[in-house]
């Protein structure tokens, strides 16, 4: 008899640990559910403000790529402005710069052509 108790004490303390273990298990799996949840949900939340994040630097970035295009076509016109002004310029620069003559010699070829559009004025009043 005492073999039989020895070995249905054996089996009751098997089926304790068995027990205790199941417990430990049904709760470690419990709290690794939970904590599934919460990260899922937190990852959820996480995607969704990234795709929001995502959807405004491509409308961002749609943005700047007009402007870009837009400041190209002004960097262009306002190029084609310059070499027109510039082409201009040089066309003018001959005859605005005279070449080789002085501030003075200006100032009296000024004067004599000054006196003689009055002479040609009052010609043409007939005063003369």
């Amino acid at each position: 008899q005492s073999e039989s108790t020895g070995v249905i004490g054996m089996l009751e303390v098997i089926q304790s640990d068995f027990t205790r273990l199941e417990a430990d298990t049904k709760a470690s799996e419990a709290a690794a559910a939970d904590e599934f949840k919460e990260f899922e949900s937190d990852s959820q939340v996480d995607k969704a403000s990234k795709n929001v994040q995502i959807d405004n630097m491509e409308q961002e970035r749609e943005n700047k790529r007009e402007e870009l295009t837009q400041a190209k076509k002004s960097l262009e016109s306002t190029q084609k402005e310059l070499t027109a002004a510039l082409e201009y310029y040089d066309k003018l620069k001959p005859s605005c710069v005279s070449a080789g003559v002085d501030y003075q010699e200006r100032t009296r070829m000024r004067a004599k052509e000054i006196q003689s559009l009055k002479e040609t004025l009052k010609i043409l009043n007939g005063e003369v």
